[in-house]
């Protein structure tokens, strides 16, 4: 196995990507990337890319075939274009990892993961992992989406249909009941002054919401908003658990990934640091590196940090100790997917019957708060 020149990374600066650091909610995770900015591609044509040029290198076709064989599939001009000019480097003499980097359409993780396995002659194997990092990655997207999809519909389909009932239902029965005067039932009188409330409120809470969705966009990048986002969020039932695992899960499958590319410790923590886009991890990452830098050990260092659970801190003791943190990083990652796809089809099937009581009522309320005066009125006729 060539040998690595490990000063040549810790010396190496790493250029800050672009990124959106505010995804400390569970929905910008479900509705986002794990990228470095908006021109990066896909996460499945990452896996698709990487997939079939481990598949053809392993069958002994040169990477310039290679490329020409992937691209011959492609519908897209845009990603032929792309592809096109990294066989272009290629051919220039320029190493794969370095095309990837300056097409600036790949993050930093894939590029020096790659690099590492080019230097130590395993590309195809760093490829195949990259491929099904990215597999797994979609694979948990794709189930807690799936998850989640329908209970969200059912909320902004009752939201919706309440909304409906008090702007335009209740006013014309509130006009008909003033015509006819008297007293009327006590929640008879308060949906309709909750519509009353709304016909003259609505303007300017729409603005309201408006100017907090704005004030919160332009700090989202600071420190101290996410700071406190991801602790209130963390305080949230059961979404707080389920956002702390997703990213532990990331975490981890980042460290195993790198680890297992032969990157160096220190190396594998500062790149993550890099590339997560949850506060309470990344804040940690820099004090952990420095403690290891002091001579402390990973599990150590993460065990002054309430964000790491004490399990995985005994996991991450044990790879110590056997020298085989890869495995055991690959282990907990996969354990926290399988409790965050788990809890999240529970959560769906609780949610869907809850929803739907919820909305009956909502609306059985209201529509036997809008029909007791006519039930009034039509008893003293008689």
């Amino acid at each position: 196995m060539p040998s690595i020149d490990l000063s040549r990374y810790e010396k190496k600066k790493i250029r800050k990507e672009p990124s959106v650091k505010d995804g400390e909610g569970l929905l910008t995770f479900l509705n986002k990337d794990f990228s470095f900015g908006s021109k990066e591609l896909s996460d499945k044509k990452k896996e698709s890319l990487y997939l079939e040029l481990s598949s053809l290198l392993r069958a002994g076709i040169d990477l310039k075939s290679s490329f020409e064989l992937v691209t011959a599939d492609l519908k897209s001009d845009k990603d032929k274009g792309l592809y096109n000019q990294l066989q272009n480097d290629v051919l220039k003499g320029i190493t794969f990892s370095q095309a990837l980097r300056q097409s600036g359409r790949f993050s930093l993780y894939e590029v020096f993961s790659l690099e590492i396995g080019e230097e130590t002659g395993k590309l195809i194997e760093v490829l195949e992992d990259m491929a099904k990092f990215y597999q797994n990655k979609i694979k948990q997207h794709n189930k807690i989406v799936s998850a989640l999809t329908y209970p969200c519909l059912v909320i902004a389909t009752s939201f919706g249909a309440v909304f409906f009932m008090l702007k335009f239902v209740v006013p014309m029965f509130g006009d008909i009941f003033k015509r006819f005067g008297g007293h009327l039932p006590w929640v008879t009188e308060k949906i309709i002054a909750i519509s009353d409330s709304m016909q003259n409120n609505l303007v300017p809470f729409l603005i309201t919401i408006a100017i907090i969705f704005a004030a919160i966009f332009s700090v989202r990048k600071t420190e101290q908003y996410r700071k406190i986002a991801s602790q209130i969020l963390l305080h949230v039932p059961i979404a707080g658990s389920l956002v702390q695992k997703i990213y532990l899960a990331r975490f981890c499958n980042s460290m195993r990934l790198l680890i297992n590319a032969e990157l160096p410790l220190l190396r594998s923590i500062a790149l993550i640091r890099q590339m997560i886009s949850y506060y309470p991890i990344e804040s940690s990452l820099q004090k952990i590196e420095d403690d290891i830098m002091n001579g402390n050990t990973l599990h150590q260092s993460l065990r002054k940090f309430s964000i790491y659970p004490p399990k995985m801190i005994q996991l991450v003791k044990v790879g110590e100790e056997t020298k085989q943190l890869d495995y055991f990083f690959g282990k907990i990652s996969e354990q926290y997917i399988d409790e965050v796809e788990y809890k999240t089809s529970t959560l769906s099937n609780v949610m869907q019957p809850l929803i739907i009581i919820f909305l009956g009522l909502v609306v059985g309320v209201i529509l036997i708060s809008m029909y007791l005066p006519l039930f009034q009125m039509s008893s003293s006729f008689q």
